[in-house]
């Protein structure tokens, strides 16, 4: 079977965009390691994911075979998501930092993956995640400021936040890359400078 990587971008700036020439190139290196690949694109910006309503959240919590036409409908999007992350073998997912956290359009490609049943259960010791742990995730995130260490490391719910829900459906294998700094004067050069020697080094712990 074809090495499959699941490409998810979530920048609204196009080729202005840190985050999306990161990606690009660790999509790049990896298509390069597998020359037997298959590659999996979901673009939010372009296309972006509906937030949550009622009907979808009462579909996802409907057996298939009960499912309406209207309810089918409002699962079908989710569903496709949902089995693109357990068909992957590696996960790249591109993501700015926007307001100390995540860009709404990332977050609502959370809520579709994120599934009771499907990637998630609860049992008698609480939630486990379903999706398989062997596959790696590399987060490439772009930030104006530097939150790795210092006093703005308090501020970031980014990194935490996509660390906890990854995990939370069985995500464990995450690196991120980060480009730290970009607003900064001449801070995109060496913010890019670092990156790429993290780049490096996610992509040597990928199978």
């Amino acid at each position: 079977m074809p090495y499959t990587i699941l490409h998810v971008d979530s920048s609204p700036l196009g080729d202005r965009s840190i985050s999306r020439k990161l990606s690009a190139r660790v999509l790049a290196e990896l298509k390069a390691q597998h020359p037997d690949h298959r590659v999996i694109e979901r673009d939010l910006a372009a296309n972006p994911f509906p937030h949550l309503d009622g009907l979808t959240v009462a579909a996802f919590y409907t057996p298939p075979d009960q499912r309406n036409e209207a309810l089918s409908a409002a699962a079908k999007l989710s569903d496709e998501a949902v089995d693109e992350v357990l068909a992957a073998d590696v996960i790249v997912i591109g993501a700015p930092m926007h307001n100390f956290s995540i860009p709404s359009s990332l977050k609502a490609w959370i809520d579709h993956i994120v599934r009771t049943g499907r990637t998630v259960r609860y049992g008698a010791s609480g939630p486990e995640g379903l999706v398989p742990s062997n596959k790696k995730v590399i987060v490439v995130s772009a930030r104006g400021g530097v939150y790795s260490d210092g006093p703005m490391k308090a501020l970031d719910y980014q990194e935490t936040y996509l660390r906890t829900i990854l995990g939370f459906i069985g995500l464990t294998d995450v690196s991120f890359v980060r480009a730290e700094g970009t607003a900064r004067s001449q801070g995109s050069e060496t913010a890019m400078q670092s990156a790429e020697a993290q780049l490096a080094e996610a992509l040597g712990k990928v199978a």
